[in-house]
């Protein structure tokens, strides 16, 4: 069975193929080159589990993306103290390559602007490794592949790269600057060069929504404390002066890049990663924000959306006979959001019920969002296809009626019928 949160990715994209507005960055020769109609979607849970649809596999450019985690590896070299006296936290409110810096105490006005950033690249410490190297590394860990540089790009790059050295020396003269300026910009520009996929970049985001622990290594890659202040500083000013805007609509902590990739953190369920290089004129990708808005208003992901998520709505799996026939019953707990309904079907795709007969009993539900209604829905659908009996024990009736393409239905039973079945066969 394929799971049917592919299904609804594939729909994003199918839903999002009229956005054709904006044109991918001009301004880097190998960016300009890109393919424009490149477009892919993926979401990763903190239990990491990624599904991904259109160009997943597609290499490009993390650009600023990689802000974050280079931010967040400086602190814990440096503690976030320090890291404050040199970096500021406020919202700039203007492009990304603005020259922005604090009037007053010449620093930069936050980490997710260029002129901070090269600061910020500046502080990562390199004294057993190149500062690239060290963040090369990280983005591995947090991938679980080998993350390279793309030589090509970055040349192209540095040889249009004038205003991030006058950044630079603006820095180094306002003394905000820890190392020369010409090699704050090359590592910095390597550093934006890495070439990553939508997969990856929904890894690397559910390691920030799972507190700094890959989700599948359980390797902790940066303290909660320090994970805690990055996504506070990326939901202020992750999209530059179109922060505000996307804090509304969408609802996250998110940053994007200039090779027209978007990642987004709900803490404690999902990393989410969007890839499309036609860009607006905030320098996002425009296809991107849309897809974004999309998935926040389907999955329920938006920071101020009430609800109390839970890592599994499973509460246990048990063999049963009933009505005289082997029985599969899934006992179903707590709210049922985008990360709980996700480990209930991996569950099923992963390992198929052995019984014809399955029950769902959800007795001790007790709220279902919308995206885990259509999931639960199109889960059951597919399961009655391919020749399962569906028993929905559903006392609130949370979920919708549904069939499946020949108009068989799940079978709705009480609690009580079910404990009489289970009786009778005692």
């Amino acid at each position: 069975m394929r799971s049917p949160i592919l299904d609804y990715l594939d729909a994003i994209i199918a839903q999002t193929a009229h956005v054709v507005s904006g044109a991918p960055a001009d301004y880097i020769p190998e960016l300009a080159s890109a393919d424009p109609d490149r477009v892919a979607v993926a979401i990763c849970t903190v239990n990491g589990t990624v599904y991904a649809s259109g160009d997943a596999d597609d290499l490009f450019s993390i650009q600023s993306m990689s802000k974050p985690f280079a931010y967040a590896l400086a602190i814990e070299d440096r503690g976030i103290d320090d890291i404050l006296d040199r970096v500021g936290v406020e919202p700039s409110g203007e492009a990304f390559n603005e020259l922005s810096l604090d009037p007053e105490t010449g620093r930069p006005r936050n980490p997710m602007i260029n002129a901070g950033a090269i600061a910020v690249h500046a502080l990562v410490d390199d004294r057993e490794a190149p500062a690239v190297d060290r963040l090369l590394g990280l983005f591995s860990d947090l991938t679980q592949r080998p993350i390279e540089v793309d030589e090509g790009l970055a040349a192209s790059e540095l040889a249009t790269g004038d205003r991030n050295l006058g950044l630079a020396y603006l820095l180094h003269a306002s003394g905000r600057l820890a190392r020369d300026p010409a090699s704050s910009v090359e590592g910095y520009v390597r550093q934006c060069s890495a070439s990553v996929t939508v997969r990856d970049l929904a890894l690397m985001a559910a390691t920030l929504a799972n507190g700094g622990v890959q989700p599948n290594t359980d390797k902790k890659l940066f303290s909660r404390r320090t994970t805690r202040h990055l996504l506070s500083v990326m939901a202020s000013c992750g999209m530059y002066d179109a922060a505000g805007d996307w804090l509304t609509s969408v609802g996250i902590p998110a940053k994007s890049g200039v090779a027209g990739g978007i990642i987004g953190v709900l803490p404690g369920q999902v990393g989410v990663a969007v890839f499309s290089p036609r860009l607006d004129q905030h320098g996002n990708s425009a296809r991107g924000v849309v897809m974004m808005e999309k998935l926040s208003e389907d999955l329920g992901l938006h920071l101020m959306e009430p609800g109390r998520p839970s890592r599994s709505s499973l509460r246990e799996t048990r063999k049963e006979v009933v009505e005289g026939e082997p029985t599969t019953i899934y006992v179903l707990q707590g709210d049922m959001v985008l990360s709980s309904i996700e480990a209930l079907v991996h569950e099923l795709v992963e390992n198929p019920p052995a019984t014809d007969v399955v029950v769902f009993d959800m007795s001790r539900v007790d709220e279902v969002l919308p995206v885990a209604r259509r999931t639960a829905a199109e889960t059951a659908t597919k399961m009655i296809d391919g020749g399962y009996r569906i028993i929905v024990v559903d006392p609130e009736e949370t979920v919708p009626a549904f069939h499946d393409s020949r108009g068989r239905s799940v079978e709705r039973w009480t609690s009580e019928r079910l404990e009489a079945a289970l009786l009778s066969q005692g």
